[in-house]
């Protein structure tokens, strides 16, 4: 089993909420305005990025979709770009042999894959807002968003009994979304799910100048049987385990105490992972926090699903997608995340 060692109250004693970096950007300007019609600011590309610069590799579970080497963004987004898309969220994702390691050394090495591309997209689409996504689970070679506490094994059995290190975790954490900031991401995301991590990025930032840098905290993510595509993607499969004792439980209530928690560290916006299921949570964030611009990630499962029962014939896939993606925007949802953008 995987245990999470909760804490991180200290960071939140020098939050200062500071309302310029969350509309510093004409797409972040824009997310204040929206309303529930679906239009290209509201929407947010999801990209998976190889660190192999000449890959473009087919991910079977996801039809249609590619991880992609920085070498070939340009034969993605240069089409995407000329029809008006306004936003990309960044995932790296480990393909050679070696580079996984117990820190995630990789999610912020130089020429690791999301910094590499935040470099391209900030010299080749400078008007494109660039999320980075920031997370350890695609870099450790365990699979496991954080750095561990122990390695125990319960009365002889062999599966080890490991914690999670709350502090160290969220300090690599921030010190990645840094990394990330310095390269030209407008936007650090978090999806890691420990706690304090928004108040120490907040402080991370303000020590080095980067106050300006908003914060999209992955809030309220829950432990989902939606993720799995993405994991084929991303290469991200816990190799023991699972991330149900620092994801929140499909059945609590606990989505509205995380978007609390996040909201008094001082995230910028707010997000609910996966979308489809979760309309009630996500109503009742835009009810808690009706200022604060709410984000919804329709996760891969989600993509899928909708692929494949168009593909047997069960209805039509532009129609499905649009009414999925309104009634996202209709329980409250200011920006979609979404691979069918």
């Amino acid at each position: 089993g995987i245990n999470a060692e909760y804490g991180g109250a200290k960071y939140m004693k020098r939050v200062i909420k500071r309302l310029h970096p969350t509309f510093n950007h004409k797409v972040t300007r824009a997310w204040h305005g929206l309303k529930h019609k679906i239009d290209k600011q509201s929407l947010v590309f999801p990209i998976f990025v190889s660190d192999v610069k000449s890959d473009k590799n087919p991910i079977n579970s996801m039809p249609g979709q590619f991880q992609w080497g920085v070498d070939r963004l340009p034969e993605l987004l240069d089409p995407l770009v000329s029809k008006g898309l306004q936003s990309v969220l960044l995932f790296g994702a480990i393909t050679q042999q070696g580079r996984k390691d117990i820190q995630g050394s990789w999610a912020d090495q130089i020429e690791g894959p999301v910094i590499t591309a935040l470099t391209k997209l900030k010299k080749s689409y400078p008007e494109l807002l660039r999320i980075a996504d920031v997370c350890l689970c695609q870099y450790t070679h365990h699979g496991h968003c954080g750095v561990f506490k122990d390695h125990n094994h319960d009365h002889g059995s062999e599966q080890p009994i490991v914690t999670l290190d709350n502090e160290k975790s969220i300090d690599r954490i921030s010190n990645i979304a840094l990394r990330y900031a310095q390269a030209g991401a407008d936007v650090v995301a978090p999806s890691d799910m420990m706690d304090g991590r928004i108040g120490l990025i907040k402080e991370r930032l303000r020590e080095h100048n980067l106050s300006e840098i908003p914060v999209m905290s992955y809030s309220a993510k829950y432990a989902s049987a939606m993720y799995g595509p993405f994991r084929d993607a991303a290469f991200s499969t816990p190799k023991f385990g699972d991330r149900r004792c620092y994801q929140l439980p499909p059945d609590s209530k606990l989505g509205i105490e995380a978007i609390k928690r996040d909201l008094a560290e001082g995230a910028d916006f707010i997000m609910i992972k996966p979308a489809g299921g979760y309309l009630d949570v996500i109503h009742a964030a835009s009810q808690l926090a009706p200022n604060i611009p709410l984000a919804a990630y329709q996760v891969s499962g989600e993509y899928s699903m909708l692929w494949h029962g168009a593909k047997a014939g069960c209805y039509d896939l532009r129609t499905a997608v649009m009414e999925s993606l309104i009634s996202i925007r209709r329980a409250g949802a200011d920006i979609i995340i979404t691979y069918y953008t």
